[in-house]
């Protein structure tokens, strides 16, 4: 487009000037040959061929063309006014007459147009004998310009249509192979490490692709070798441990003295909080993993089933679970297992952090469920950091004992669905467990386009 309009703008002026400059000049051409040829024209005798040639002349120039004597009367005209009439007062004419060929734009008071008049001396043994007038509308010469322009106008229309078209060609050739390592790498993010980039494009693009495979490639073995390893030592961990804790339990059985049985008994307690660890860290080294088919599940049911899930274990420590049902009958995406992990993991931790004679609610809202408590609460700046694995923060230090899992996994699990969770302190005091999740099938979106907010 630039490039048309850099050269087509001079182009069209000068075109332009051209046509103004070979009117003006054909006019002036012409009207030296009236001249010469009406030098011996003059008399009255020869007024017939006089009139006959002004008329020829007319059709040429496509204007008027007359002619007057030395006393600016009018001889012949090619629009046959009456002879006699008077236009040696017309600034061109009284030019010529003075010797002085003569050519000006003005505006006709009569014809209320613009006009181009040329005026010429017809010269007879030396002397003017008599002028020829020749005047030309410069309408038509507007005419013939925006022709011109017109006719370059379409032309850069046309050399724009095809730069488009060959534009549109290239581009779909140069971003075709963009695109499709665009999905490649949606596939990766959303969890997929098996998928590949075609190598295809230019050079540089095939380079790209080749790199990124690679990466791919080095990322999924890389990634399998550590669930690998994370599973295969939790695995072979449990059976040391499962001896472990029967030879603590005959020690205890065999022991007489109270304070030998009251240390087994604390050994086998930090043997189960050691199983529990292992088998935690077997369940984060598959929450990466999408093994499970994800389905529409219903909020409102996975609060409640939570709620009476917990409930005898809440009364033994003397407290309640209560679920409220507020989702408006919202439906969340995610596996039905999943969301069952993910609550478990938050109703487990508010019941560890709060008091006796306390109710934990668990409020199913549209596009998630929130795990309210009315424990120590938590601070802001902890908010975030109790995700990291086994970080337990100020309070579960003071607390119940614990590995310090469950909260990562329980974000790890919604992560893979798209969604999050999060910890928010209470106004009233207490802390509110949060989980997010999408209302539809998660394609790469943030989670924050995916769910509703509460």
């Amino acid at each position: 487009m630039l490039a048309v309009v850099a050269l087509g703008v001079p182009l069209a002026s000068t075109l332009s000037d051209r046509v103004d400059t070979e009117v003006r000049s054909e006019a002036r051409g012409q009207a030296d040959l009236v001249a010469a040829s009406a030098a011996e024209l003059l008399g009255a005798s020869r007024r017939a061929q006089l009139q006959d040639l002004v008329e020829r002349a007319a059709l040429s120039v496509r204007g008027r063309v007359l002619v007057v004597g030395p006393d600016g009367r009018l001889l012949a005209d090619s629009q046959r006014e009456p002879v006699g009439r008077v236009y040696g007062t017309r600034p061109e004419v009284a030019a010529a007459l003075g010797g002085r060929a003569e050519q000006l734009e003005r505006v006709s008071d009569t014809l209320d147009e613009g006009l181009l008049a040329t005026a010429v001396p017809v010269v007879r043994q030396g002397s003017p004998a008599g002028a020829v007038r020749i005047t030309q509308s410069t309408d038509a010469v507007d005419r013939a310009v925006r022709r011109q322009w017109l006719g370059l106008g379409l032309i850069g229309l046309v050399v724009v249509g095809l730069g488009l078209g060959v534009g549109w060609v290239l581009a779909g050739g140069v971003a075709r192979p963009v695109r499709r390592l665009d999905a490649a790498a949606r596939r990766v993010a959303d969890g997929d490490l098996s998928a590949r980039a075609e190598v295809e494009g230019s050079a540089e693009q095939q380079s790209l692709a080749r790199t990124f495979n690679l990466m791919t490639e080095r990322l999924e073995r890389l990634v399998a070798s550590q669930r690998r390893f994370v599973a295969d030592a939790s695995h072979q961990l449990r059976t040391p441990l499962a001896g472990l804790r029967l030879r603590i339990e005959a020690a205890e059985a065999d022991a007489r003295e109270p304070e030998v049985r009251d240390e087994l008994q604390a050994a086998q307690r930090e043997l189960d909080r050691l199983a529990q660890m292992v088998g935690e860290l077997l369940e984060l080294s598959r929450a990466g993993e999408r093994d499970l088919p994800g389905e529409e599940v219903d909020l409102d049911d996975a609060a409640a089933r939570a709620a009476e899930r917990w409930e005898r274990a809440a009364q033994e420590r003397g407290q309640r679970v209560v679920a409220e049902l507020e989702s408006d009958g919202r439906r969340a995406w995610c596996a039905r297992v999943d969301v069952d992990r993910i609550v478990d993991a938050l109703v487990e931790n508010a019941l560890h952090y709060s008091p006796s004679q306390t109710a934990v609610r668990v409020v199913s809202r549209p596009g998630g469920i929130d795990v309210l408590d009315d424990g120590p609460g938590i601070t802001p700046e902890e908010a975030e950091a109790v995700f990291e694995r086994f970080h337990r923060g100020s309070a579960g230090r003071r607390g119940p004992s614990g590995t310090g899992l469950g909260l990562p996994i329980a974000r790890e699990l919604a992560s893979r669905w798209g969604g999050d969770v999060m910890l928010v302190g209470r106004r009233e005091g207490g802390t509110a467990a949060r989980l997010r999740l999408p209302a539809r099938a998660f394609a790469g979106a943030s989670p924050s386009d995916a769910y509703a907010p509460s």
